[in-house]
């Protein structure tokens, strides 16, 4: 169950790309940035075994601005939900 969501816009940027579940979807380390100006913004995990491993492909490092919410998942912020402006 994820704890703390929060809401955020900007742009979807890939940090890291993990090893695949073990039932092979892509996992990834991104960040989205608030504030293009600044290069400010919040570090985040795709979800294990989520389709959502293949949802951010079509948004990263791209000119699009995206919505997500993040969450607190075992500790760890995780993406809860992602969505195009």
């Amino acid at each position: 169950m994820m704890k703390n969501i929060t809401q955020h816009t900007g742009k979807l940027r890939l940090i890291e790309r993990l090893k695949n579940s073990h039932v092979g979807n892509p996992q990834f380390i991104l960040a989205i940035m608030d504030s293009p100006n600044k290069d400010l913004g919040w570090t985040f995990r795709t979800p294990k075994n989520s389709s959502l491993g293949y949802v951010v492909q079509n948004y990263i490092d791209k000119d699009i601005d995206v919505t997500v919410t993040l969450g607190t998942h075992y500790g760890c912020c995780t993406l809860d939900n992602l969505w195009k402006v």
